[in-house]
């Protein structure tokens, strides 16, 4: 009998989630023709609904935004062999950060200074909200799944007393904060473009996504290039090794967290800081854990991280738009596309592995395994 041999880095990055992606649409595709539509079409609207339609393509990265931010938070945490699954809750405590500096700063200084605060207060409050969840495990051995799911519930919790309570608004019945200073709003990248004289469809999007392509460049510098970077990987690789080896095990798990929170928690520039310029209640609206499997799909590498986030930016902006054109296609056939891609992206992320690796071996691409 013959061992199926491992698949090529290039297949397993990039060939064998885009074999998932296809065979979950199929799927859906076969679906959408049960119900009477015809699938070519409804992909089609999906299609220009995220890129073609005016300001189309700017909700489309708006939406990828988040999902960079959060498929971070995940693939860092990964990387030390931990299951983040806290960015909902970390990225909705990063909201209450930018929040403190904006209502302490904003009034009184201008925006060169105010923003980067907000900036680095949403980073801050996420890396802490993480952080507790990460030493409990390096300290105490509790679970990290388990306490970064308590936290979710902690963070909702917390927001809604802060949201109903001492932050809301006077004088008004919404569980929100007041509107930001101007000082402490992100620019939108119409704005942007308007300022060199280009017009551009009106949308949410604005220069938090800038900041997300910056994240991905410090993810990768951090991971691949550092000697932190280094430490986190060994350690998760093999805990008892870089022991052996002289690196602090706990401390690199607590470090690995306190990243992975930080960049949960830059979500919240996007949204608190560049669309609402408010904290408003369950602003996160499940994009923390969207994240998981933005980061499965990308691999936990920054260029799959980035597919991945457009990939789902594409089904939130365009599944919207076949909610709209088709009658019989409902918001919840759009969550079923979504989810039937996160099941093949996820849980059976590797089902196509074996036939795969034959295939390639069958083919010359890969040499195979023979019995001793």
């Amino acid at each position: 009998m013959s061992n199926t041999p491992p698949l090529p880095r290039w297949a397993d990055l990039i060939l064998l989630p885009v074999i998932n992606l296809f065979v979950a649409l199929a799927i859906c595709g076969v679906i959408i023709a049960v119900i009477g539509e015809n699938p070519f079409q409804a992909f089609g609207v999906m299609i220009k609904g995220a890129f073609i339609y005016p300001e189309s393509l700017g909700y489309t990265l708006y939406y990828t935004t988040n999902f960079i931010f959060t498929g971070l938070a995940v693939a860092t945490a990964f990387h030390a062999m931990m299951f983040n699954i806290g960015g909902e809750g970390q990225a909705y405590v990063g909201g209450l950060g930018a929040a403190f500096a904006a209502f302490l700063v904003g009034p009184f200084a201008p925006w060169f200074i105010t923003l980067p605060l907000c900036i680095l207060g949403a980073a801050a409050f996420g890396a802490f909200w993480a952080m507790v969840p990460g030493y409990l495990q390096a300290k105490r051995g509790s679970h990290i799944v388990i306490t970064t799911i308590m936290f979710n519930f902690l963070a909702a919790s917390l927001m809604v007393w802060l949201l109903a309570g001492p932050m809301m608004l006077q004088g008004q019945q919404s569980p929100q904060t007041a509107i930001f200073d101007t000082s402490a709003h992100l620019p939108k990248m119409s704005e942007i473009f308007a300022i060199f004289g280009v017009k551009i469809a009106k949308s949410p999007l604005n220069i938090s996504f800038l900041l997300a392509i910056v994240a991905l460049g410090i993810f990768y510098v951090l991971i691949w290039k550092t000697r932190l970077g280094y430490e986190i990987r060994t350690v998760g690789k093999n805990p008892e090794a870089a022991h052996y080896a002289g690196i602090n095990v706990a401390r690199t798990i607590i470090i690995a967290m306190a990243i992975s929170g930080a960049f949960a928690g830059l979500m919240a520039t996007n949204e608190v800081l560049g669309v609402h310029n408010r904290v408003i209640l369950n602003f996160t609206a499940g994009y923390g854990f969207t994240g998981i499997a933005v980061a499965l799909m990308g691999r936990n590498h920054p260029i799959g991280i980035f597919l991945a986030s457009l990939l789902f930016g594409v089904l939130y902006q365009g599944g919207a738009e076949l909610d709209f054109e088709f009658k019989s296609i409902t918001r919840e056939m759009v969550l079923l596309i979504q989810g039937m891609i996160i099941l093949f992206s996820g849980a059976l992320a590797y089902m196509f592995n074996p036939p795969l690796a034959r295939f390639l071996v069958r083919i010359g691409l890969v040499k195979g395994v023979q019995d001793a």
